[in-house]
């Protein structure tokens, strides 16, 4: 079976692979819908770029309190899915929409998040065309007016009864884009019924790149809040730490891997008792040690490296002398202790200096490779003998 399936099974690994290998190299260009760090046709990136070619830094943040804190009177936060968020992160942007006195701006809110985020809004029904026209005299939103007809069709539309809201862009009498006063100074919402304008694949059409930079680019920075799963079920108001993995694991499936665990290790148990005691046996071929050394050897000599021969020659030279001069081992290598003990043993007049010997330089050639180690077994030599 293993003969007939070996084919296959490496197959599908290959695949797997290369798979594995492609998501990985193009994870870094691909993000979620409406995102500004993307450049897919779903993205937002080139907005991001317009806007920062006119001085607008675009921060992307994930979670509401973070959102909250960052907005202020000199930023526009963007909203990409409010009606996916809990009840804690829309307390936290309402009470940012309140006192930042900044730009916020909710795209395609409906009813799930209208009640509070924009209380004084509602939901209207849908708009079926894609491309709308600004509404004059109606609207009196100079970004509308110099965008002209743009892409703020097919989604929701809105009605409000706010004084001193500003309706853009009607379909069947009712907004797509509505602009709501804030109570705080300098401050207003923007509901916006469909996001398609601030798409990569439509922000070149009719007035769409027009609208987006006036809407987002009427403060020096941008806070761009793209909901996440971690972020929708925590609550910022607690304080409470995000679950961690095996907290999300469910029970039962925590009971089932710790069986699979057990089963595993009485598999590996049964095994190895299966395969019976350890059997010792006597090698087939006796190599003496001389001919392994000198083998060794030669493998230096061909790849010529007198370095680490002189290497190896000298740290064996260290450890054999290190107990003769009561030196410790592991200080055997260092030569602020070695070399003083050496030098105690040996006689005056030495034709050789022990720091050279033991912590020199790489022989230049073979013989002063030759000689380094006559010398050696002659200082070991002495140190045995004073």
């Amino acid at each position: 079976m293993w003969t007939r399936a070996r084919g296959f099974l490496l197959a599908a690994g290959i695949l797997v692979t290369a798979a594995v290998a492609l998501a990985g190299l193009q994870a870094g260009d691909h993000h979620g819908r409406l995102d500004p760090r993307s450049a897919d046709p779903d993205g937002s990136r080139a907005l991001a770029q317009l806007l920062e070619e006119r001085g607008v830094t675009t921060r992307v943040v994930t979670n509401a309190a973070e959102a909250a804190a960052a907005a202020g009177p000199g930023t526009t936060l963007l909203v990409a899915e409010p009606d996916l968020l809990g009840e804690p992160q829309r307390r936290a942007i309402r009470s940012a929409i309140d006192l930042s006195g900044g730009r916020t701006v909710l795209v395609a809110p409906g009813s799930t998040s209208l009640p509070d985020l924009a209380p004084a809004a509602r939901a209207d029904g849908f708009a079926h065309r894609r491309d709308l026209d600004p509404g004059n005299p109606a609207c009196t939103l100079p970004a509308a007016g110099t965008a002209g007809r743009a892409g703020t069709g097919d989604g929701l539309r809105y009605a409000t009864d706010l004084p001193g809201a500003t309706a853009c862009y009607p379909s069947g009498g009712h907004p797509t884009l509505l602009v709501l006063p804030s109570t705080t100074k300098g401050g207003d919402t923007v509901l916006l019924g469909s996001e398609t304008f601030l798409l990569n694949k439509r922000l070149a059409d009719e007035g769409n790149a027009s609208l987006a930079l006036q809407l987002l680019g009427t403060r020096p920075e941008l806070v761009w809040y793209l909901p996440t799963p971690a972020d929708m079920s925590a609550d910022p108001g607690t304080g409470a730490e995000e679950p961690s993995l095996l907290e999300l694991v469910p029970a039962g499936w925590t009971w089932a891997l710790l069986q699979l665990f057990a089963a595993a290790a009485l598999a590996a148990l049964w095994r190895a008792r299966r395969l019976g005691p350890l059997v010792t046996e006597d090698l087939p071929v006796a190599i003496r040690a001389s001919e392994a050394t000198e083998g060794r050897a030669r493998l230096y000599r061909r790849a010529d490296a007198r370095d680490r021969a002189a290497t190896v020659l000298r740290a064996a030279a260290r450890e054999r002398l290190a107990p003769l001069v009561g030196v410790p081992a592991p200080q055997a290598h260092d030569p602020a202790t070695l070399v003083p003990a050496v030098s105690a043993r040996l006689a005056d007049g030495r034709p050789y200096d022990p720091a050279t010997l033991l912590f020199g330089t790489t022989p230049a050639d073979d013989a002063a490779l030759v000689a380094l180690a006559d010398h050696l077994d002659a200082l070991e030599r002495e140190v045995r003998t004073s």
